[in-house]
């Protein structure tokens, strides 16, 4: 029997089609394919939300309290609102440009870059691919760190509680990014975007479970002091000064719009949904129950830690609660954060790994290392295809990703400077002009002025969070030493 992959041009859709009876599927035949060839979408307003859940309450939830702290209980839950309203707004801009010309037999576009190429070209992709790419790679960071962050805590809980409460239990982090690092080489092997939906729905029902335990931990504490602590303004000078006041506040606001950025990812989320109704449509849907669903859970979990700690609120809820009882629920939760995090690094990487995987096949187009599909078969279940080419690169990056970690383990705020360099470009500034571009919008006609003025005040954040952010990095480097992190 001879098989033979039929390699497709775009990235790991490898489609393997038995040539026994000489007899290859007709593409044109819209049961089995859709109108670019490539196989059926099967995703829906479901399974695109539950992406997006994954991608957005990441574990930036955690430091919402920290955040709404800076500002006060005036200005914290009004930026969350205005922010959850931009993003659903500016995502709503960018679903219309997944197909070029007519929004239901136009040209699918299957990346960001693709999108941004077909409506502006030029220099603009270029830029655009470097911000998106280098964004995504320091998120695969961030979310390492974060990992080891919470599976520390649970080691920590767990050795202070055994002792009575009497060792510091100081641990380093390395061994547990290292585990975190083996767990994503793993699950890296999933070839392909449509194939981890499942992980997905794992890991939002895990973002649930730990938003959740966090916002019962506040109520409880709330209900404990007897009264909401914090304050309008927020934190007072006094207790900071201030410079401090400013550069915090400029970091908060920061925070509030990385908690909502997932448009870097979004259009590869609406290449799997299915048609008809038309993708855009779906896809609006399901930005609008997941911004939804995002700032519900955004504002309860910001504001109960906030009046459960007041100005002392962590920066990381669940591991600022402390040590303290239950001390098994916080396992619990952070058991939780772990499991969603592995989720939510294959969800952004994915988009990574495809982009590479294109390169590669273009460039080496005879190369057995790159094209090959060897079938393996697994008992129970469809043969898997392992690609040499994406075992070697995909284990390469996660490896990077580690020990960059462990090199620079206050990446927090680095991550916070890269998703401040990101948040403008990719969120507001390329929807908004690839909208104007596609819709042929007059210059100085109203709604053309309106849609410049919502991207020049992003682009004001932008620069005000990268500002905070360079104010933490420059603190965190006067006490810095590679590979010597203890908590």
């Amino acid at each position: 029997m001879v098989e033979i992959a039929k390699q497709q041009s775009h990235h790991s859709h490898n489609q393997v089609f038995d040539l026994s009876l000489g007899v290859l599927p007709d593409q044109t035949d819209s049961k089995f394919f859709d109108d670019d060839g490539r196989l059926k979408r099967t995703g829906s307003v479901w399974t695109a939300s539950a992406h997006i859940i994954t991608a957005v309450i990441g574990s930036g939830v955690l430091s919402l309290a920290w955040a709404t702290a800076q500002l006060g209980w005036i200005a914290g839950p009004i930026i969350l609102l205005l922010f959850s309203f931009v993003t659903y707004y500016t995502s709503s801009l960018l679903s219309e440009c997944y197909r070029s010309g007519d929004p239901v037999t136009g040209k699918r576009n299957y990346t960001y870059m693709d999108a941004v190429g077909s409506s502006l070209g030029g220099i603009q992709v270029k830029i655009c691919g470097i911000v998106q790419y280098v964004n995504l790679f320091g998120v695969a960071i961030g979310y390492t760190i974060a990992a080891s962050i919470s599976m520390m805590a649970i080691k920590r809980s767990n050795c202070f509680h055994a002792s009575g409460d009497k060792n510091p239990c100081q641990i380093s982090s390395n061994p547990y990014m290292i585990i975190f690092g083996v767990t994503e080489v793993i699950f890296s092997q999933i070839p392909d975007f449509d194939q981890i939906w499942w992980l997905s729905i794992v890991a939002a029902v895990m973002s649930f479970t730990y938003s959740t335990i966090g916002l019962g931990l506040g109520i409880a504490q709330v209900a404990e002091n007897g009264k909401f602590k914090g304050s309008l303004t927020g934190i007072s000078i006094g207790l900071v000064t201030p410079a401090q006041k400013i550069w915090g506040s400029f970091q908060a606001l920061g925070d509030i719009a990385f908690a909502y950025s997932y448009s870097m990812i979004l259009i590869e989320i609406q290449d799997t949904i299915k048609s008809p109704p038309s993708e855009s449509k779906t896809m609006k849907k399901a930005t609008l129950i997941s911004v939804a669903v995002t700032t519900l859970f955004y504002a309860l979990c910001g504001c109960m830690g906030y009046a459960a700690f007041g100005d002392t609120a962590a920066g990381n809820l669940l591991t600022g609660f402390g040590f303290y009882n239950p001390y098994w629920l916080l396992d619990i939760a952070n058991a939780a954060v772990v499991v969603h995090l592995v989720g939510a690094y294959q969800v952004y990487c994915q988009p990574l790994f495809a982009f590479v995987e294109k390169k590669a096949s273009e460039a080496f187009l005879d190369s057995e290392f790159v094209t090959k599909e060897i079938k393996i078969p697994i008992p129970g279940f469809k043969p898997y295809n392992l690609n040499l080419f994406r075992l070697v690169w995909r284990t390469i990056f996660v490896i990077i990703t580690t020990v960059i970690s462990m090199i620079l383990p206050f990446f927090n705020d680095v991550v916070g400077l890269l998703g401040a360099l990101g948040f403008w470009p990719l969120t507001v500034y390329y929807p908004v002009e690839m909208y104007i571009a596609q819709n042929k919008i007059r210059k100085w006609s109203s709604r053309w002025v309106c849609l410049q003025i919502l991207s020049f005040a992003c682009l004001i954040v932008t620069v005000a969070a990268a500002a905070g952010s360079v104010a933490g990095v420059v603190l965190d480097l006067k006490t810095y030493k590679p590979f010597k992190t203890v908590y």
